[in-house]
């Protein structure tokens, strides 16, 4: 018995309580409020083309009273058409202020207000002509009209209905007024306080459980589109990455096809829209990848693994380049296991495949270069070790030869120190006002035996005029030099230098040009790059650190350099030099 009695109060009190604080909001209120004022205004009319008919009716009734009315008394029939002609003047003014600012703000007051000024006046009108009037039917259209269209805030239906109810049982009953009625002279019976208590029960219980559905419907309505426009902001973010990611991020379909592409792809693959990828690639292995295979290979991992990591491989681009791209993908599947597409990111790596090619060769050339004369060293020193004799004499020239290995040795090995130093510290400069001329004439001097050796000739045209400039006069020696010395290197002998610099607006433009054989436009790309050898005639000792060095030093000085070659046609170095 306690179980089922728990069972109907919390039935009673889930139906019935009062809704709560978080319920209520203010926002439901004031949808609530429009709600009510924009039915107030359709009731309204309602009720005047209903008063109206009724005015209509008792107007004929003084001509050719209905038989129907007959039974009335004849006070009540006079009566009947100055309430309702009162009636429909209250109903004009509650028209009047349905409009203003009033009636906009507070329409719950405009609900009771027009809703007393129909029940209420004709019950004013009876008490002041002396008797009691039961409107039964009034009542019925009144509550029941007000229910149906107006189906919110049960609270304001109960006070309509109560004040009436009140005012016709209480008032009547103090004043011992009865009804015009002589069959019925009593303001009330059994039959009729049932019939007024349960009509208006049903109005307001409907009342109430229509307000709670449209509180529930609206703040499911709210939570829909709170959710919506959290998925709105997550889809703007998301699609906010998608577009702006670095990586390429797609989509393809397992035959081949890309679904989706983001604009980081479109630049990877060339292209200037998203759009063009999706719409020209339908048959990725054949279009992309230099080797066809690599996307059966692709599609082998996948059926294998489910996806895919550090997939490397060589693409076409849509200008016809070649580039390397890094794949990371997955399959995504149904619910039923079947393959509906390939989901992930592609990176561009060529540049770190340039890096590792570069290192390769780095390494390459550390080993050749610092190999050769370890190896040469070593041979003598093991030649002079095979000799039986106690004491061994060696030879000058022997001697000379070991200290030049070993200081070809000491330079390569200085200048990988200095380059490593350069990329983390930058280059560091003891800043003076110096004399170009000075500078360039020292480092002529210094290389005057291998200029001989070289049997080249170098034609200084330096101007002693030029204005000084504020730099360190050791690092652009060894500018000079090392341009100087990369001409002898890469040219047959009897190569003919020249130097020279003018002043362009605030800038000294030095140049170092030759007749040699010239550079083609490939190397001249990467001259200046870490590691980078370009093609000699000779066999040189170094690591290719000479014009990335000189590189470094110009840039530290706030200017440029570059070169302007062809094959066969010489080679002219250039540097500019702020003057300021």
């Amino acid at each position: 018995m306690s179980t089922q009695f728990t069972t109907v109060q919390r039935w009673w009190r889930k139906t019935f309580s009062a809704p709560t604080t978080d319920e209520t909001t203010t926002l439901y209120k004031a949808w609530r409020n429009r709600f009510l004022w924009q039915r107030l205004r359709l009731w309204l009319w309602l009720v005047l083309i209903c008063l109206l008919s009724f005015t209509l009716r008792d107007i004929y009734g003084f001509f050719s009273p209905f038989q129907e009315l007959e039974k009335l008394p004849q006070l009540l029939r006079t009566e009947r058409l100055v309430i309702n002609i009162a009636m429909v003047l209250n109903i004009l003014i509650c028209f009047a202020l349905h409009k203003t600012k009033l009636g906009r703000d507070h329409p719950d007051l405009l609900f009771l207000g027009s809703s007393w000024s129909i029940s209420l006046a004709s019950q004013l009108f009876a008490t002041i002509r002396g008797f009691a009037l039961p409107d039964t039917v009034g009542w019925s259209l009144l509550f029941l009209s007000q229910a149906v269209l107006m189906p919110v805030c049960w609270i304001l239906h109960l006070l309509s209905q109560a004040s009436v109810l009140i005012y016709y049982f209480g008032i009547n009953t103090a004043l011992g007024l009865k009804t015009p009625i002589p069959q019925h002279p009593e303001i009330y019976n059994v039959t009729f306080i049932l019939y007024i208590f349960w009509f208006c029960a049903i109005c307001d219980i409907g009342v109430y459980l229509y307000d709670r559905l449209q509180r529930s419907e609206f703040y499911a309505r709210q939570e829909l589109e709170s959710a919506y426009q959290k998925l709105k902001v997550a889809e703007a973010k998301y699609r906010s990455i998608f577009e702006n990611a670095v990586e390429g991020i797609f989509q393809s379909s397992p035959d081949g096809r890309y679904i989706t592409a983001n604009p980081a792809l479109a630049r990877i693959y060339g292209y200037s829209l998203a759009e063009e990828v999706t719409a020209n690639f339908t048959d990725i292995e054949h279009q992309l990848y230099i080797d066809p295979n690599r996307r059966a290979e692709f599609v082998r991992l996948m059926e294998k693994y489910g996806s895919v990591s550090e997939f490397e491989s060589q693409i076409y681009r849509r200008d016809g380049s070649i580039v390397w791209i890094s794949e990371k993908a997955y399959a995504v599947h149904n619910e039923q296991g079947k393959l509906l597409y390939y989901e992930g990111l592609i990176e561009d790596i060529t540049q770190r495949k340039q890096t590792e090619e570069e290192l390769r060769v780095f390494f390459h050339a550390v080993s050749h270069d610092l190999r050769n004369p370890v190896l040469g060293t070593l041979m003598v020193l093991k030649n002079l070790l095979s000799r039986p004799e106690e004491n061994i004499s060696i030879s000058r020239s022997i001697l000379e030869r070991m200290i030049q290995s070993s200081d070809r040795q000491l330079n390569l090995i200085n200048s990988l120190m200095e380059a490593h130093v350069n990329e983390v510290q930058g280059v560091i400069l003891q800043r003076q006002p110096i004399q170009l001329l000075t500078v360039i004439e020292a480092a002529i001097a210094d290389l005057e035996p291998l200029l001989a050796q070289n049997q080249a000739k170098l034609i200084n045209l330096v101007s002693a005029d030029l204005p000084l400039v504020n730099a360190d006069p050791t690092q652009l020696w060894r500018v000079f030099s090392n341009l100087i010395v990369n001409a002898l290197k890469h040219n047959p002998p009897e190569l003919v230098l020249t130097i020279n610099a003018t002043r362009k607006d605030d800038k000294i433009y030095c140049t170092v040009s030759d007749n040699g054989v010239g550079i083609s436009q490939k190397q001249s790309d990467r001259l200046f790059d870490l590691y980078f050898r370009g093609a000699s005639i000779g066999n040189s000792v170094s690591l290719g650190l000479g014009l990335y060095l000189c590189k470094q030093i110009i840039n530290a000085h706030g200017g440029e350099i570059g070169v302007n070659s062809a094959l066969h046609v010489g080679a002219t170095f250039w540097f500019t030099l702020p003057i300021s």
